[in-house]
């Protein structure tokens, strides 16, 4: 009798906790930041591979800390941030670089963002034994501030134009005049470059110092893209260059500077090219490997042009039926050798060549993706990286040697793990995260032993414990022949017996994947506000997306769109057959390539959903830029069809289901001309649509009240048409 009634009262007390659980809100999430997840800022491994530095929160300044690997208990303050200052004016540590020999630092403040990575800055730099600050430059900011490897002298970017700073003396070279807006570019990227090729900083020093190989961007023949920020009695006009789909590029070359004679010399690439997607420095610093594309993107060459006559000879040369992402390539410091990615078997694996062209041998193998690459110890002859091997859902931390063999997974926490290897690769900083758990961060040794935890993130895990929280579930959805991974979180206080409404998170572009086993971050707790309200929700990664192959990737090529939108389709039917989903109440959300997916099956699938919210979408591909698209596509003028038939504006006459299309009007990405030019199609289609537009924001529509705004917007609309 005593122990039913402790049984009872005990199920008492767990229901009343259970229930006393709040539920997320919007403010929660996008006004009060309660579920950020903490990692560690500004992290640098030191050269002798026992102390890391980082930029930690020191009162109402930011402090440059110096820490040792193996123990806690070692912590010494490099620079104190509360002391900063230059001419008595405080100054903010927004990043840092060393100088190679650890003795002077480049602090960059008052950083001002200029596209997706790009940005200028004010840079100091700072002496660490004299603890002296001195401003690097005088005049406008400056751009990708790099130290030469003997720490002489600070190479940047300012108005087009590559300079460079001798520290000793105090004189500073300009090394290029013909610099000038939306004309010339010496030394930076231009918008598609940064956008598309991950290319920002665009020179590099030679190793031995003598020399700073730069590219030059020749932008003058590329179209103009308009902007209008919002604001004054009159509004400011932003002007870029912006290729779209079939439009002319910039003209790339690559110079060298020599720095003891002010010598330029041209490399010279002997084939025709379109783009020069990477430069790397051989070990002798006599070399230079150029890699290069053609419009295509499907032919990939690497030449080695030798520094002081320009000329260069090809060593690589892959070529591919469809695409060929841009790979990582690493010139080995000691040998005559590199290693570069390709999936040329079929998988993303990793090789290694020699400075000839010669294939030394695979290093990776196995159907499964190398996803990152993290460097080569070469010492000891070991290769770091992560990979999909365990799971597409899933990374992992794993060494192997140059030669395939003795390969080892360093990584033991299921989920997304990552890691920043410490200068003598010994050890190595695990930033693991899974779909309910935010970042756990440990320090491990280069065997994959743990020697201590650094971030736990214990206090955002107990305010998630104190909210109602519906764990994410991982499922696979067989359809169109394809057994497709997908995850659900299912409403709060589920019950089988009951039917849901569905709303669906869709991206689903070329290489991308919404469906891991990783932190979704805040839109995760805004769909557990949408499931605290009673919907069902699940993302479902089509055909086309990453980790599972080149196969499985480059089956969309020509046709974005198709694959992809049938396959959230059919998917969307089959949730409608389980007993516990609405089938008339069926919704769709995407954002950027997502919006094009949503708003594709509101049309294609007007008989399927019900609603769809489309944020900066791709409404037609003739729009976009041309090295995103044409590689997937071709031109217009190749393949117009394949741009048109699966166009959301050229579906509108078939939709049936509620709209809401929002953009931001100062997108630089995807234009609000996609938006407009939408907009004409449904009007012309007497389709009535939701539309709301947020003046002055980007891509990502942020800053100020714009995100709780944004999700508000979303949610009234999902809760008066869902």
């Amino acid at each position: 009798m005593k122990k039913s009634f402790a049984f009872i009262l005990i199920g008492f007390v767990a229901l009343t906790a259970a229930a006393q659980k709040a539920d997320i809100t919007l403010e929660d999430i996008w006004r009060d930041y309660k579920f950020y997840s903490r990692s560690i800022g500004g992290l640098r491994s030191m050269n002798d591979g026992i102390h890391y530095t980082s930029l930690d929160r020191d009162g109402n300044a930011v402090s440059l800390v110096k820490h040792s690997y193996t123990d806690a208990q070692k912590a010494e303050k490099l620079v104190d941030g509360n002391e900063l200052k230059y001419n008595d004016k405080p100054i903010a540590i927004g990043d840092y670089s060393f100088s190679a020999d650890e003795k002077k630092l480049l602090i960059v403040t008052e950083e001002e963002s200029i596209y997706r990575y790009s940005s200028k800055a004010v840079y100091y730099v700072y002496d660490l034994s004299g603890k002296k600050l001195e401003k690097l430059h005088d005049g406008d900011k400056q751009m990708y501030a790099t130290f030469s490897p003997q720490a002489g002298q600070v190479a940047f970017v300012k108005e087009n134009n590559m300079f460079y700073k001798d520290l000793e003396s105090g004189n500073t070279v300009q090394i290029t005049t013909d610099g000038e807006k939306n004309k010339i570019i010496n030394g930076a990227s231009d918008w598609v470059y940064e956008e598309e090729l991950e290319l920002v900083q665009a020179f590099d020093w030679s190793p031995d110092g003598k020399k700073i190989a730069f590219f030059r961007f020749d932008e003058s023949q590329v179209k103009e893209w308009l902007m209008k920020m919002y604001g004054d009695l009159y509004p400011e006009e932003v002007r870029f260059k912006y290729p779209k789909a079939g439009e002319e590029n910039s003209k790339v070359d690559v110079f060298i500077y020599h720095l003891d004679n002010k010598k330029l010399v041209k490399a010279n690439i002997p084939d025709a090219y379109e783009y020069i997607s990477r430069i790397n420095w051989t070990n002798d610093s006599e070399k230079l490997a150029l890699q290069t594309l053609n419009r295509h993107q499907n032919s990939l060459q690497i030449y080695l042009a030798d520094v002081t006559t320009g000329e260069s000879q090809s060593i690589y040369k892959e070529d591919n039926e469809k695409y060929i992402d841009v790979p990582t390539t690493e010139f080995l410091a000691t040998k005559d050798q590199f290693l570069i990615t390709s999936e040329k078997d079929g998988f993303n694996h990793i090789y290694l060549y020699d400075i000839t062209g010669k294939l030394i041998n695979q290093v990776t193998k196995g159907n499964w993706d190398v996803t990152d690459f993290y460097g080569v110890d070469e010492k000891t002859g070991l290769v770091y990286y992560q990979s999909a091997e365990v799971s597409p859902m899933q990374r992992h931390v794993y060494s192997i040697k140059l030669n395939g063999s003795g390969k080892k997974q360093l990584s033991t926490k299921s989920g997304h793990n990552d890691a920043t290897f410490s200068s003598t690769f010994k050890y190595f900083i695990n930033y693991n995260t899974d779909a309910n758990s935010p970042h756990f961060i440990t320090l491990k040794d280069n065997a994959g032993k743990e020697k201590r935890v650094l971030v736990d993130n214990a206090d955002l895990r107990k305010r998630m414990d104190e909210v109602n929280i519906s764990k994410k579930e991982f499922l696979t959805v067989k359809v169109n022949g394809e057994e497709l991974n997908a995850w659900m979180i299912k409403p709060k206080g589920f019950d089988p017996a009951k039917k849901y409404p569905l709303f669906m998170f869709v991206y689903g572009g070329p290489g991308s994947q919404t469906v891991e086993d990783s932190w979704g971050s805040f839109n995760y707790f805004w769909f557990q506000h949408l499931a605290g309200l009673g919907y069902m929700v699940v993302s479902v990664d089509n055909r086309g997306t990453g980790a599972r192959g080149e196969a499985f990737k480059k089956v969309t090529y020509k046709q974005l769109g198709k694959y992809e939108t049938e396959d959230q389709i059919a998917a969307a039917k089959y949730f409608a057959t389980l007993p516990y989903i609405d089938g008339s109440r069926i919704g769709i959300f995407g954002w950027s390539y997502g919006g094009y997916m949503s708003s594709l099956c509101l049309t294609k699938g007007a008989d399927v959903f019900k609603t769809a919210i489309a944020v900066a979408p791709v409404t037609n591909w003739r729009y976009y830029d041309n090295i995103y698209t044409e590689r997937y596509m071709q031109t217009p003028q190749e393949n117009a069809d394949g741009y048109d038939t699966n166009s959301p504006i050229n579906h509108v006459e078939k939709m049936k289901g509620k709209y809401l299309l929002v953009h931001g009007m100062a997108d630089d990405n995807v234009h609000f001309q996609n938006a407009t030019e939408m907009t004409n199609a449904l009007i012309n289609a007497n389709k009535q649509y939701e539309m709301f537009f947020y003046p002055n924001k980007n891509h990502g529509i942020y800053g100020g009240n714009a995100r709780l705004h944004l999700y508000y917007l979303m949610t009234n609309f999902i809760k008066e048409n869902l």
